[in-house]
């Protein structure tokens, strides 16, 4: 019975063969090619994006905020916009609350 027992410890601790240690990173480094390119290059666009959009506002813009509030801008100021959402009926918004700019006459028609 004991050289069964002696055999078995012999095979348990064979050292086990060491790969590449370049193909042991390829899976991580697929990872974060992958996250990259759909999650944070799209994200970084659309930041760009939306920030283009809030410097380019301007008086006479129809838009719409995040709370989702359509009105025509009557005011800028560096932090502020004063929005008219209805005749005599206006509302001072903070301007990265601009979600989108409409087309002119848009909100003549909502």
């Amino acid at each position: 019975m004991e050289w069964l027992i002696s055999t078995a410890a012999a095979q348990a601790t064979a050292p086990a063969a060491q790969g590449n240690p370049l193909m042991q990173m390829a899976p991580l480094v697929l990872i974060f090619i992958v996250f990259y390119f759909l999650l944070i290059r799209p994200q970084a666009k659309r930041a760009k994006e939306h920030k283009a959009l809030i410097a380019s506002l301007s008086t006479g813009d129809e838009i719409v905020t995040g709370g989702g509030i359509l009105g025509k801008v009557t005011e800028v100021s560096d932090q502020f916009l004063v929005v008219e959402v209805a005749e005599g009926v206006r509302v001072k918004v903070q301007r990265h609350t601009v979600t989108q700019v409409l087309p002119k006459g848009s909100v003549k028609s909502a």
